[in-house]
C-alpha cells in the first residue's frame, strides 16, 4: 500500500494540471445533473402540491347560464362537483397595469377546486366589494391585499383582500385571463357559468369531458379545461431547462470519461518500463490496475463531493429560476437520496471506464518489449513525398503524417476530442435558436408586436381610427378567437380568424401554403397531433351549436396555447357568422419603433378604453439558459482540454524515438517544434471539423423535435452563421497548436542523453 500512495503521489506531482481539469470537469457534470433533477423536480412539485391540498378538479367547464349543470354530478366516475359560479370578463387596472380576467362569484370557500390562500384572507359577506386575486395575476398587477383595483369605463372599483394559489391555468397577457374570486353581487354582468368536475380515475378525463358535452349539449359548453393541460402549462419552461441541463450533463459525463480512458492509455504507453519495474519487483497485475483507479476515482470523488457542497450550499443563492428550484428541491422527500445517487452514479460511471483502461496496465509484461524499429505504416506515403518534393515546409509534411499514422490511435483520439465538441456546437445552435426568437420573432410565428383588445365602448370603426393615427404602426390585424369543441368533444381549441383576404396575416409556415381561399386555414402542430391529422386534411370543429369545416392548407409555428391553435381568416368567419366582430388587434411595427412607447401613447390617446399588451415571446421564460449553455460550455471545455493534454503528451512521447533521425537530417529544434504542434494542430482540426459536421444536423433534429413536443412545431432550430463555425473550428485548431507549442519546444530540446534513454 505505501509503494501504490508513492507512485500515485509522485505521478500527482508529475500531471498537476491534469488532475485538476479532472476534478473541475467532474465538479460541473454533477453539479449539472444535480440542477437538472432539481429544474425536474421544481416543475412537477408546486403545482402537483396545489392541486393537492386544493383537492382540485380535473376538468372545467365553462358553459351557458342556461346548463343543467346539476346532471353532471350523475356521470359516471364523476367523484364530486362543485357549484356552477356565474362568470364575468372585465378589465383591469392596478399601479397602471391593464389585465384580463374572470370575475367568478363564489359565495363561500370552495371544497374542490379550493383556492390556498398565500397572504391576507377570504372572501367576507361584510366587504361585498372585496376580492382575492390568483397569484400569478396579483404579481402582474403589482397588488397586495389592501389595494384597490379599477375596472375601466365602469367607474367601479374592488379592494384586494388575499392572494391564492390555484391549480386552474395561470395568468398570461394577452393569452390566458387571471381569475379573480369575488361575491356573487360583484359579477354584474355574468357572460356564464363554470363548473369544475373531480373525477375518481384522472386516467378517465377525455372520456369525462365527452361524457359531460354530451349531456349538457355542445352547444352550452363554450370552453373545456383541463388538469394535464394546467400541469403542462405549470411546468413547460422549467421541464425544458432540466432537460438541456439533463441532456448536456449526461454527454458531458460520457465524454469526460472517455476523455479519463484516453489520458490512463496514453500515460501507460508513456510508463511501460516504470509498470514493468513495478511487476519486476513484486507487484500484481491487480495492484497495478488498484493504482491507476483508486487514483481517478479520488479525483472523482473529489469533484462529486465538492459539487454537492457548493450545490447543498449555494444552490438556492443562484439568481433566477435556478435558486428557486434548488430551494424547492431541498424540502422534497426524495432530496436526500438524490443527493447521493446521482454523485455516486457518476463516480461509478468514471469508475468504470477507468478500470477499463487500467486493465490494459495490468497486462503489461514484467520484461520491457523493446520498440519496434520501424512503425508499421510510418513509412512517408506517396502524397507526403510529393508534397516534400513540391518544396512544402517540411514541418507542415511531416507532422500531418505523424498525426494520421497510427490510425486506430489517431480515430480514437479525433472521436474522443470531437465529443466535447459536439456537444458545444450543439450549444451554440440553442444559443442562437434563443437569439432569433428575440431578434426575428417573425420568422418563428410572432410577427406582432403588441395585442390591442378594446373595451365595450368602442366599435371596430373607432378603434381602427386609433390604431391607424398611431405613428409607429405598420399594419392593424383584426382578429377574434373563440374557443371551439374537437371531434368526438374531449376538448376545446382556439379557433382563431385573424386578417382578412385583403391584408392576410404574415403565418410563419412550416409547411403547405398560406390560406388564401374560402374555408382555408393553418394549424398549430399541437392542434394535428390532438386531432392526428396532417395538412391537406378537413377537419370540424364546433363554436357553440354552429360548426365550422375547414381545410387545412398549411402548418404554422404556433407559439401559445401549446400550438392548440387554428387559424384561418376573419372573412371566413365571419360568412359562418354574420355577427362576429373583432375582439382584438395584432399591431405590426415599423422598424426601430419601442413597443412600449407605442403601448403608453395608444392607452393615452384611447382615455383607458384600450387593453393593450406586449405579445408574449417564449424565449422570455428562456433568458435563464443562456446562462445554463455558458457553463455547460465551460465544462465541456474543460473535459475536452484533459482529453488535448493527453493527445499533446502522447504525440510528443511518440515522437522521442524520431529525435535523433530528425536531427540527423538536419532539422533544427525549431523544426521538430513545429512538426510537434502541427499534429496536435491537424488532430484538433480533424475533431472540430467532424464535430461540427455531425452536431448541425444532430442540434437541428433536438430543437425541432423538442418543438415538436411542446406544440410549437418543428422548423425553429436554427444553426449558427457559417462564419461563426469557421471561427470555431479555426479557433480550436490553433487554440491546440499554442498549447502544443511550450511541451514541444521542451521536448525538441532534450539532451542527447536523455533522448537515447528514453528510446532504449
Amino acid at each position: 500500500m505505501r509503494a501504490t500512495l508513492r507512485w500515485a503521489h509522485s505521478d500527482l506531482r508529475a500531471h498537476r494540471g491534469e488532475a485538476l481539469f479532472i476534478v473541475l470537469a467532474t465538479a460541473g457534470i454533477v453539479a449539472s445533473l444535480l440542477l437538472a433533477t432539481a429544474l425536474f423536480g421544481y416543475a412537477t412539485n408546486p403545482w402537483q402540491r396545489v392541486f393537492t391540498q386544493s383537492h382540485g378538479a380535473h376538468v372545467w367547464l365553462h358553459t351557458a347560464r342556461s346548463a343543467e349543470t346539476g346532471r353532471l354530478a350523475a356521470l359516471d366516475g364523476v367523484e364530486s362537483v362543485t357549484d356552477a359560479y356565474l362568470v364575468e370578463s372585465a378589465t383591469v387596472v392596478s399601479r397602471g397595469t391593464r389585465a384580463t380576467v374572470e370575475l367568478r362569484g363564489t359565495p363561500s370557500l370552495p371544497a374542490v377546486g379550493r383556492p390556498l390562500l398565500t397572504a391576507g384572507h377570504w372572501l367576507d359577506a361584510g366587504e361585498p366589494d372585496g376580492v382575492v386575486l390568483e397569484s400569478r395575476l396579483a404579481t402582474a398587477l403589482l397588488a397586495e391585499p389592501g389595494d384597490t383595483i379599477v375596472l375601466p369605463g365602469t367607474g367601479r372599483a374592488l379592494s384586494v383582500v388575499g392572494i391564492a394559489d390555484s391549480s386552474e391555468p395561470r395568468y398570461g397577457p394577452g393569452e390566458q385571463p387571471g381569475l379573480v374570486w369575488a361575491q356573487p353581487s360583484a359579477v354584474r354582468e355574468p357572460g356564464g357559468r363554470v363548473v369544475g368536475l373531480r373525477l375518481a380515475d384522472p386516467d378517465d378525463t377525455d372520456y369525462a369531458v365527452q361524457r359531460a358535452v354530451t349531456v349538457l349539449g355542445a352547444g352550452v359548453v363554450g370552453e373545456v379545461s383541463t388538469w394535464q393541460q394546467a400541469r403542462a402549462e405549470a411546468q413547460s419552461d422549467n421541464r425544458l431547462l432540466g432537460q438541456v441541463l439533463g441532456l448536456f450533463g449526461l454527454g458531458a459525463l460520457i465524454a469526460a470519461g472517455l476523455a479519463v480512458h484516453g489520458a490512463i492509455g496514453t500515460r501507460i504507453r508513456g510508463h511501460l518500463r516504470d509498470i514493468s519495474v513495478l511487476k519486476a519487483i513484486g507487484f500484481t497485475p491487480a495492484q497495478v490496475v488498484r493504482i491507476f483507479l483508486l487514483q481517478h476515482v479520488a479525483y472523482a470523488v473529489l469533484g462529486a463531493v465538492a459539487a454537492v457542497a457548493l450545490t447543498e450550499g449555494l444552490g438556492a443563492r443562484i439568481p433566477g429560476r435556478l435558486g428557486d428550484a434548488v430551494g424547492v428541491w431541498q424540502g422534497l422527500p426524495g432530496h436526500t437520496v438524490t443527493m447521493g445517487a446521482v454523485p455516486v452514479g457518476a463516480v461509478l460511471f468514471i469508475g468504470a471506464v477507468t478500470g477499463l483502461a487500467a486493465w490494459r496496465a495490468g497486462r503489461v509484461p514484467p520484461v520491457p518489449v523493446p520498440h519496434p524499429a520501424a512503425v508499421p505504416g510510418g513509412g512517408l506515403p506517396g502524397v507526403a513525398r510529393r508534397a516534400l518534393g513540391l518544396r512544402l515546409p517540411p514541418a507542415l509534411v511531416l507532422g500531418w503524417h505523424r498525426a494520421f499514422t497510427r490510425r486506430p490511435r489517431t480515430f480514437a483520439t479525433v472521436g474522443r476530442l470531437a465529443l466535447p465538441l459536439l456537444l458545444i456546437v450543439v450549444a451554440m445552435s440553442a444559443w442562437t435558436t434563443i437569439d432569433r426568437f428575440h431578434n426575428r420573432p417573425e420568422e418563428l410565428g410572432l410577427p406582432a408586436a403588441l395585442t390591442v383588445r378594446p373595451d365595450s365602448t368602442l366599435n371596430d370603426g373607432g378603434t381602427r381610427e386609433l390604431l391607424d393615427r398611431e405613428p409607429g404602426v405598420a399594419a392593424v390585424y383584426p382578429g377574434v378567437e373563440v374557443a371551439a369543441l374537437v371531434p368526438g368533444q374531449t376538448a376545446t381549441i382556439a379557433l382563431r380568424g385573424l386578417g382578412t383576404r385583403e391584408a392576410p396575416y404574415p403565418f410563419a409556415l412550416a409547411e403547405g401554403r398560406r390560406a388564401d381561399g374560402p374555408d382555408e386555414a393553418v394549424a398549430g402542430q399541437g392542434l394535428l397531433d390532438l386531432l392526428d391529422v396532417r395538412v391537406g386534411d378537413w377537419v370540424r370543429m364546433t363554436v357553440g351549436d354552429q360548426p365550422q369545416i375547414l381545410h387545412i392548407v398549411g402548418r404554422s409555428i404556433e407559439p401559445e396555447n401549446a400550438g392548440r391553435v387554428i387559424s384561418t381568416s376573419l372573412d371566413t368567419l365571419h360568412e359562418n357568422d354574420p355577427n362576429l366582430s373583432p375582439t382584438f388587434y395584432q399591431l405590426r411595427l415599423d422598424p426601430g419603433t419601442d413597443p412600449r412607447h407605442v403601448a403608453t401613447a395608444l392607452s393615452a390617446a384611447a382615455h383607458g378604453h384600450l387593453d393593450v399588451h406586449p405579445v408574449t415571446n417564449p424565449a422570455d421564460g428562456l433568458s435563464s439558459m443562456r446562462a445554463v449553455i455558458v457553463g455547460l460550455t465551460c465544462v465541456l471545455a474543460l473535459i475536452g482540454l484533459i482529453e488535448l493534454l493527453s493527445a499533446i503528451g502522447g504525440t510528443i512521447r511518440e515522437g522521442e524515438r524520431d529525435l535523433l533521425a530528425l536531427k540527423a537530417i538536419g532539422l533544427s529544434p525549431r523544426q521538430i517544434t513545429a512538426i510537434t504542434v502541427t499534429a496536435t494542430g491537424c488532430t484538433a482540426l480533424a475533431s472540430a471539423a467532424a464535430a461540427t459536421a455531425l452536431a448541425l444536423p444532430l442540434s437541428n433534429w433536438l430543437i425541432n423535435a423538442q418543438g415538436h413536443s411542446s406544440g410549437i412545431g418543428a422548423g425553429i432550430a436554427r444553426t449558427p452563421s457559417p462564419l461563426l463555425l469557421l471561427l470555431f473550428v479555426a479557433s480550436a485548431a490553433l487554440g491546440a497548436a499554442a498549447l502544443s507549442a511550450l511541451p514541444a519546444t521542451r521536448a525538441s530540446h532534450r539532451r542527447l542523453a536523455d533522448t537515447l534513454s528514453a528510446v532504449a
